[in-house]
C-alpha cells in the first residue's frame, strides 16, 4: 500500500474516498472483518486517514496506534503529526517522549520529518522549555540543518522560547528564507509584539503570502480592522486563510454587516469558503440574529455536503445558530438530520430546547443521548438542571444532579449549584435552598444570592431576603439594582422603613442607580430613550 516512508504518499482509492470519520470507520471495520489488522501497511494507511486526513479523528487514531504492539517511525509521525495541529497540543509531546524513550530501547528514532511537527506543538502550548530540551535533541540528530527543522525551531524560540537563539539561527542560516522570515514573523506576534512582526514584515525583502496573512491576523485578532484590511487590500494574491482571517476579525469585534459584505466579495472573485469561513459566519448570524442570511448559508452548506452529510463541527454551529435566532423547529431537524453527533451535538440542542422554555423536549432528548451510550460532560448538565429549574421539575433536578456525581464522577461547579439554587427558588422551596447554599462545596457567587433574593420578592420573605442581602453585599457592595430590590421587596410587603433604609444605604455609599434605557429599531432608525 505505501509508496515510501515519508507522510507525503498516495493512498488507495478506498481511503482516499473516506471524507469524515464515519467513513474511517466503516473501513476500519472492514480491516477487521477482513483480518487486515495484522498488515502493518494498512495500519498506516488508517492511522493516516484518521490522524491527518478527516476531520476530528485524531482520537480514533490514538485507540488503534495504543494497540499496536511495535509501532514505527511513520506511525509515530502521523499521529504526532495529527495531534500536533488539534487543540491538545499536549498529546503530541507525550507521543513524542514515549517515542524518544523507546529510542533508548533500540526502538524508533525520532528524523527530520518528527521534528517540525513536535516543536510546533511546543510552540502552541507556549512550553519554552520543553522546546528548548526538543532542540537539544535536534542537535543530537544531526537536523539543525535542515531548512524545515531550522524554520520550526525560528518560529517556536520567537513565539515562545528564547528570542536571541531565534535571532541567531535567522541570522546564520536563514536571512534569504522567506519561510523563516515569516517564522519570524509569527512568532513575534504570538508573544503579542506587533511592532516587532511589522518591523520584520516591512524589512522582509520576500514577502510570501504566510507572512502577509500573519500579518493581517495579528490584526484582526487585537481588533485593529482598520491596519488589518490595508494588509488585506495591498496582499498581491490571498487565498481562503486571508478572507477567513478578515472575516473572522470583523466578527469578534460585531461589525457582523461588514463580515458579509466581505464574504459577498470573497465569492464573487471565485474563493471558495471553508469550514472557518461557514463557522464565523453561523457566529454572526447568531449573534446578530439574522435567521434569514443563517437559513442562505445553511442551504449552501446542505448543497456542498448532499452526499456526506454535514461535519459534526458544522452541525453543533447551525443548531446554535438557530437557537440563538429563536427557531427551534430548524435546530431540531439539523440535529436529526446529523449522521455524526458528538456530546457538543446533544449540548447544543439540550441547552436551546431548555433556554425556549421547552418542557419535556430537553429532557426527552438528554435521555435518548444516555441510550444511544453517548457520555454527558459538565455542561450537558447544566442544560438539562437549567431545562428542569424551567419546567418546575424538582424532583428530576435531583435525580440529574446526583447522577452527575455517583455515576459519571463530575464534580459539581458554581454553575451546577447555580441551577439548583435557581430551580429550588422558583419552586417556592427557599429554605431547602439556603440549606442547600450551605452543603456547597464552592463559595457562592453574587448570580446565586441574586436569585435567591429574587425568589424572596416573589414569596415574600423578608428575613431570608435580608439574609440574601448581607451576603451579596459582602461579594460586591456597589450594584444598585441589590439595593433597588431588596428596597422593592419592603416596599412589597409594606415595610416602608426598610424600603427607606435601603435607599438611604444606597446614598450613603455612594452608589447610584443606573438609568433604565430602551433601544427600538423602527424603520431602520434606533429611537432610544433613558428614564432615571
Amino acid at each position: 500500500m505505501l509508496r515510501k516512508s515519508g507522510t507525503q504518499r498516495r493512498q488507495p482509492p478506498l481511503w482516499r474516498r473516506c471524507r469524515s470519520l464515519r467513513q474511517v470507520k466503516q473501513v476500519h471495520a472492514l480491516m477487521v472483518l477482513r483480518g487486515f489488522l495484522s498488515d502493518p501497511s494498512a495500519l498506516r494507511e488508517l492511522i493516516f486517514a484518521s490522524a491527518v486526513a478527516v476531520r476530528g479523528g485524531v482520537a480514533h487514531a490514538r485507540l488503534v496506534f495504543d494497540r499496536i504492539p511495535h509501532p514505527d517511525r511513520f506511525m509515530y509521525n502521523t499521529l504526532i503529526r495529527g495531534a500536533a495541529h488539534t487543540g491538545a497540543p499536549r498529546d503530541a509531546v507525550a507521543l513524542y517522549a514515549r517515542m524518544a524513550r523507546r529510542e533508548g530501547g533500540g526502538g524508533v528514532r525520532p528524523d527530520k520529518l518528527t521534528f517540525p511537527f513536535v516543536l510546533r506543538a511546543c510552540a502552541a502550548m507556549g512550553a519554552g522549555d520543553t522546546g528548548a530540551q526538543v532542540h537539544a535533541h535536534v542537535v543530537k540528530a544531526g537536523c539543525e540543518s535542515d531548512a524545515f527543522v531550522r524554520n520550526a525551531l525560528i518560529g517556536m524560540h520567537a513565539g515562545c522560547g528564547d528570542l536571541s537563539v531565534a535571532a541567531a539561527l535567522f541570522d546564520r542560516w536563514a536571512r534569504g528564507d522567506a519561510v523563516a522570515w515569516s517564522a519570524m514573523i509569527s512568532g513575534c506576534a504570538r508573544r503579542g509584539d506587533i511592532v516587532a512582526a511589522r518591523k520584520l514584515f516591512d524589512e522582509s525583502p520576500v514577502k510570501d503570502l504566510v507572512s502577509w496573512n500573519v500579518m493581517i491576523t495579528a490584526y484582526a485578532k487585537r481588533g485593529e480592522m482598520v491596519q488589518a484590511r490595508e494588509l488585506f487590500d495591498q496582499v498581491p494574491e490571498r487565498d481562503v486563510v486571508s478572507w477567513n482571517a478578515m472575516i473572522s476579525g470583523y466578527v469578534r469585534c460585531g461589525l457582523h454587516k461588514h463580515a458579509m459584505e466581505l464574504f459577498e466579495q470573497m465569492q464573487c472573485m471565485g474563493e471558495k469558503p471553508d469550514t472557518v469561513t461557514m463557522l464565523s459566519l453561523l457566529s454572526a448570524c447568531a449573534d446578530s440574529g439574522d435567521l434569514d442570511v443563517g437559513r442562505r448559508l445553511h442551504s449552501s452548506l446542505s448543497e456542498r455536503f448532499s452526499r456526506t452529510g454535514l461535519t459534526s463541527v458544522l452541525g453543533n454551529a447551525l443548531i446554535d445558530m438557530y437557537a440563538k435566532c429563536g427557531s427551534m423547529e430548524s435546530a431540531l431537524e439539523v440535529f436529526w438530520s446529523m449522521r455524526d453527533k458528538d456530546v457538543s451535538t446533544w449540548n447544543s440542542i439540550i441547552g436551546g430546547l431548555a433556554l425556549h422554555g421547552h418542557v419535556m423536549d430537553p429532557i426527552d432528548v438528554f435521555e435518548k443521548m444516555l441510550t444511544e451510550n453517548v457520555r454527558p460532560d459538565e455542561i450537558t448538565f447544566v442544560a438539562v438542571l437549567v431545562a428542569c429549574s424551567h419546567s418546575g421539575m424538582v424532583d428530576k433536578g435531583r435525580e440529574y444532579f446526583r447522577l452527575m456525581q455517583k455515576v459519571y464522577m463530575i464534580e459539581p461547579n458554581v454553575k451546577h449549584y447555580g441551577c439548583m439554587v435557581d430551580m429550588l427558588s422558583r419552586a417556592g422551596l427557599l429554605k431547602e435552598a439556603f440549606e442547600f447554599i450551605n452543603t456547597m462545596k464552592v463559595k457562592p457567587n453574587a448570580v446565586i444570592w441574586r436569585t435567591l433574593l429574587g425568589a424572596c420578592r416573589i414569596h415574600g420573605e423578608i428575613e431570608l431576603a435580608e439574609h440574601a442581602n448581607r451576603e451579596l453585599l459582602k461579594t460586591r457592595s456597589d450594584a444598585s439594582g441589590d439595593y433597588v430590590l431588596l428596597s422593592n421587596i419592603y416596599a412589597s410587603v409594606g415595610e416602608w422603613l426598610g424600603s427607606e433604609t435601603m435607599r438611604k444605604l444606597m446614598d450613603d455609599n455612594g452608589v447610584n442607580k443606573e438609568a433604565g434605557c430602551a433601544v427600538v429599531d423602527s424603520s431602520s432608525k434606533d429611537l432610544t430613550w433613558s428614564s432615571g
